[in-house]
């Protein structure tokens, strides 16, 4: 589980980071990225539509994004805002697909 000062909350940094981040599309997610201060830890968020499924299976997904991005932090730089937004073929993709879509994002987007 991420900790709360590794997760963004409010509307406005969700926008910030998907308006001015650098896009990066997979087959199953769309990653944004976005430096912040470098000061601030590493902070992930996670958006999941209703075209991905039910609440269980958006639920599920989440769930997948939050614990692969839990084990990629400690690589992340520190200052760095990353949106996730989860297409709906994530839904059937397998764990280690789903964690190197982000891993290679994050690589492509200089964060790690």
């Amino acid at each position: 589980m991420l900790a709360g000062a590794n997760r963004i909350t409010s509307g406005s940094d969700y926008k910030a980071v998907v308006r001015r981040g650098l896009r990066y599309v997979a087959p199953h997610t769309v990653t944004y990225v976005r430096k912040s201060r470098e000061d601030s830890p590493a902070r992930f968020g996670f958006i999941v539509a209703k075209n991905v499924g039910g609440a269980v299976s958006r639920n599920r997904v989440r769930r997948r994004l939050k614990a692969a991005s839990y084990e990629i932090l400690t690589s992340v730089r520190p200052g760095t805002d990353v949106v996730v937004r989860a297409l709906p073929s994530a839904l059937d993709t397998s764990w280690p697909a789903l964690k190197a879509e982000l891993s290679d994002a994050l690589v492509k987007g200089g964060a790690r």
